[in-house]
């Protein structure tokens, strides 16, 4: 369902979808039908390709239904059917979305606004990839930074001058993934004689969370169903003449949050362990 809400996007990115699952075409024929999926859905039924590609979950039974079943992720192919991106978990349970890969891989804009925030410095602008949240999802929460003119911040590498710093606050809901900060580059400061890495003008950080299960989460929820991921951005400033005082940015996102959908296919077509 959500490839098929970012379907548009991925078209425009030059990107074809298609979905291919161990379920009989009846079953997904009867799940296309009822949540109004448009593009394909092939049916490994004897998880031919599933195993072809280094994907069945070895994990489960022989003697159960859901033996045949894939590790969850997707593969990004070119014009010739060459895997270029993969993107995969090691908990079937959790998998990468669609507008994840959008925002962080390809630059998209993320789907979901946040906060806009200026200082003396710089103006910030939080987002993140999905506004509607599900257990397992792994999705990105951006800070779109644009620095006043003549300022520069330090890249997370430099030595001996406080880094820039993404960071999120640890909650049961939600597993943190390390931020990602795009490349400095290097700035000669004319007035002490030295060369640091840097960030001016505009740039990007970001970082993924996967929501954790249900009921880690639920306790966390605000009566109407909502869920706050709050974080901050260090930095130190700098023009040509001086470096400012260190500032700290809190920063604070709020999803909403949905149970996973439960329905199953009608019993007639429902998968059945071998020999029943």
């Amino acid at each position: 369902m959500e490839l098929q809400q970012n379907l548009e996007k991925l078209h425009k990115r030059g990107l074809g979808v298609a979905a291919v699952s161990y379920d009989s075409v009846a079953v997904l024929k009867d799940f296309s039908g009822r949540k109004g999926i448009t593009y394909p859905l092939l049916s490994d039924t004897d998880s031919k390709a599933i195993r072809a590609y280094g994907l069945l979950n070895e994990s489960v039974a022989k003697n159960t239904a859901q033996y045949g079943i894939p590790y969850p992720g997707t593969f990004v192919l070119d014009k010739s059917g060459v895997v270029v991106e993969k993107y995969f978990e090691k908990d079937f349970r959790q998998r990468y979305t669609a507008s994840e890969i959008l925002t962080r891989r390809y630059g998209g804009v993320a789907g979901a606004p946040g906060q806009t925030i200026e200082t003396r410095h710089l103006r910030l602008t939080s987002s993140a990839s999905l506004g509607t949240v599900h257990w397992g999802e792994r999705l990105a929460l951006v800070a779109d930074i644009e620095l006043k003119p003549g300022m520069h911040v330090y890249a997370p590498e430099v030595r001996g001058y406080i880094p820039i710093q993404f960071t999120l606050t640890a909650t049961p809901a939600f597993q943190a993934f390390p931020a990602g900060y795009p490349p400095a580059r290097m700035l000669h400061l004319k007035a002490i004689g030295e060369t640091v890495p840097v960030y001016q003008s505009s740039f990007r950080v970001a970082a993924d969370i996967t929501i954790a299960p249900e009921a880690q989460v639920k306790p966390l929820l605000s009566p109407e169903g909502d869920l706050t991921v709050e974080g901050s951005l260090r930095y130190q400033a700098c023009d040509a003449k001086q470096c400012y005082l260190p500032q700290t940015v809190p920063l604070k996102w709020t999803f909403h949050y949905q149970a996973l959908d439960r329905q199953r296919v009608p019993a007639e077509l429902q998968r059945h362990p071998p020999g029943q």
